[in-house]
This record gives C-alpha cells, structure tokens and sequence, in this order.
C-alpha cells in the first residue's frame, strides 16, 4: 500500500506519534497512527478476522485528538479490499 501511494506521489507518514495532553500538560504516553496521508487523512490498518467495535473506537479517538476530519479503518483480511474499508468523519469536512 506505501508503495503504490508513493508511486502516485501521495505524502504519506508511517507510525506517527499522537501525544497525549490532559489539560494542557503533555503526559509520558502517546498513540501511534499508522499512517497519515497528505497531513489530512488517518488511515489505520487492520489483518482480523472481523472488525470490532473497538477497531472503530480507536480511529474516532485518533481523529478527536489529533484535531483531523477524516479516517480511515481497512481490514486486509477480507475476500475483497472494498469489504475491509470503514471511512469516519469527525465534524463536517
């Protein structure tokens, strides 16, 4: 997937590390993104049996700190990509 989206010159961010604030104050713990596309667009990447809730959980939280609108959650592990691909929207794009 980094590969093709490379080829076509999409900016992507591999493991980027979300910091965790509470009330302003930066604590010793952070959330990795899997990837973060153009600056924009979180895309977290998942090889399950069956996406769960907490799957989706994860990416809403993810979009919430970091301030972004839209995200991703694709499942490897389906017959066909487009059954794997969950799209979120935090606020209005």
């Amino acid at each position: 997937m980094l590969f093709e989206l490379s080829e076509r010159g999409i900016k992507i961010e591999r493991q980027v590390k979300l910091p965790l604030t509470y009330k302003e104050r930066e604590l010793n713990k952070s959330f990795v993104l899997d990837l973060l596309v153009e600056g924009s667009v979180i895309v977290e990447i998942k090889a399950v049996q069956q996406l769960l809730l907490v799957h989706e959980v994860q990416l809403v939280t993810y979009l919430k700190l970091s301030g972004k609108k839209l995200g991703l959650l694709i499942n490897f592990n389906e017959s066909t990509l487009k059954q794997g691909i969950r799209r979120r929207i935090q606020g209005k794009l």
